[in-house]
């Protein structure tokens, strides 16, 4: 025998459940082994000890209190459950569980924003609307639009650029022309 089958079957000797021959098999480990020897010790006489203590007998008071908590109290609910619970309990529990419940949520937050990107309203949504292939289309058209508008934001800014640097140029040719013009002007006189 090893201590941790000497744990267990000294609780069974405790209890008054073991049988004579294991019995013998626990106090003969427990003259071999010193620790077995003193947790023997220990759990005998805490035993003991408990055993000292009086039996209490429950208020009447406490009884009725724990009577109407479980007919008539807020805990009724627990001990009974409420009419749908009883008639769809078996079914409707899975669909309660937390990660059921954040999983459906994150669903429809999902659709909401392709049907944002999109540009389906959800009012007019219909069956069709949700097939796999007219979400990638219209999500792809989307894309495209996007990259569209991106690129001719960025063309008109290229072109103002261009138109800019163009203007400040010529203004600047403009004020030499102007001063380099009169003396040239009064060369040819």
């Amino acid at each position: 025998m090893n201590c941790a089958d000497f744990e267990i079957l000294l609780a069974d000797q405790l209890d008054g459940t073991l049988p004579p021959e294991s019995g013998l098999a626990l106090e003969e480990h427990a003259k071999s082994c010193a620790a077995c020897a003193q947790l023997k010790a220990d759990v005998t006489g805490a035993v003991a000890f408990i055993e000292r203590v009086p039996q209490v007998e429950a208020p009447p008071q406490l009884v009725t209190r724990l009577l109407f908590e479980i007919s008539a109290g807020p805990s009724r609910k627990l001990v009974k459950p409420s009419l749908a619970r009883r008639l769809f309990g078996p079914w409707i529990e899975p669909i309660l569980q937390p990660r059921y419940a954040m999983g459906m949520a994150m669903t429809l937050l999902s659709f909401a924003m392709l049907g944002r990107i999109t540009g389906v309203q959800v009012r007019q949504l219909k069956p069709s609307d949700l097939d796999p292939v007219k979400v990638w289309v219209a999500t792809e058209d989307h894309a495209h639009r996007v990259w569209d508008r991106g690129m001719k934001y960025y063309e008109n800014m290229r072109l103002v650029y261009l138109i800019q640097t163009r203007l400040k140029e010529w203004s600047d040719e403009q004020p030499e022309q102007t001063a380099t013009a009169p003396t040239a002007g009064s060369n040819q006189k």
